[in-house]
């Protein structure tokens, strides 16, 4: 069960998730295992880890690392369907941890037939599932004030209009099939102005994030943990994007405080609220310097209570 891969803030990770020898886990985001390998390493033969992820590449490594192990459960499956998934085979207490670990991950990026990574050249998909319009499909189709709504909505970038106007007019020479291309019309209406971030950032994370629905997947796996959780269940959810991190931010606060009130609208009476909330965690120094990528990684975690 060797894996090269280092998850950012994995020893944090497992000590929110306060592993029991005998718990119930699910790990919703696979990946390549780094945090699965390290749950199962506190589990004993009474432990159970469910493993679940979208892409059908992390799902053929989990078989093939973890298929031989009687604790672990490997699904296929989005966000969304997770519950319903789950709903059979969890115990009616309900489980002990939920870790999400969100976004794309290293695999991912490293792959240039994936198309995630504006780094490295290959076909513009970007599928997390492999099912479904490629992001060249959509840059095709798309008339340019959605392509800067999507880049605008979910990458935050101010020159979405912009952005879009250029990538419309690219298309219109030739159609933008690969990486490369997509990232070179984008440097050309948007060129790099004294930072660090390349470009084309958070274009990418944008089409990204609208083609694969990850803010609506997100939001209906949060609505479903409490109850999935037992009663002192963890939830774990490092994030790499604003938008995830203040969803993330926004379903805790709301679970675990009443609304907020003014002399016009006191309390509801009948708050009850559903999680202990723990402070919020960033990686260190040294895992920033060993891995650049864990720079923007932020940890959000709670307790089920009663």
């Amino acid at each position: 069960m060797a894996d090269a891969h280092e998850p950012v803030l994995a020893r944090e990770a497992l000590d929110r998730l306060a592993v029991r020898p005998d718990g119930r886990y699910v790990d919703a985001t696979y990946g390549r295992g780094g945090h699965a390998r390290r749950i199962l390493e506190r589990l004993d033969g009474r432990g159970r880890l469910w493993v679940a992820d979208r892409d059908p590449d992390a799902c053929a490594h989990a078989r093939a690392a973890l298929g031989a192990d009687p604790r672990v459960a490997v699904v296929e499956d989005t966000f969304m369907n997770l519950p319903r998934v789950l709903a059979g085979a969890v115990p009616a207490r309900g489980l002990d941890g939920l870790l999400l670990d969100l976004g794309v991950s290293s695999a991912q990026l490293d792959a240039p037939e994936r198309g995630f990574s504006f780094r490295l050249d290959g076909p513009l998909d970007m599928r997390m599932s492999r099912r479904g319009p490629t992001a060249a499909d959509w840059l095709a189709r798309a008339p340019a004030r959605e392509i800067a709504d999507v880049l605008r909505q979910f990458g935050e970038e101010r020159r979405a209009g912009r952005i879009a106007r250029a990538i419309a007019a690219a298309r219109e020479e030739r159609p933008l099939a690969t990486t490369a291309q997509l990232a070179a019309a984008i440097a050309g209406a948007a060129p790099a102005a004294g930072t660090r971030l390349h470009p084309a950032t958070r274009s990418f994370q944008a089409i990204r994030i609208f083609l694969n629905r990850e803010l609506e997947e997100l939001r209906a796996l949060l609505a479903a943990a409490p109850g999935l959780l037992a009663a002192g269940g963890r939830l774990v959810a490092i994030s790499f994007h604003s938008l995830e991190d203040r969803l993330v931010k926004g379903f805790l606060r709301e679970r675990a405080a009443p609304p907020a009130v003014s002399r016009h609208r006191p309390a509801p009476d009948d708050f009850r609220p559903e999680f202990e909330v723990f402070p919020l965690l960033r990686p260190g120094a040294a895992e920033v310097a060993a891995n650049p990528r864990a720079r923007s990684a932020r940890l959000r975690a709670a307790r089920r209570l009663a």
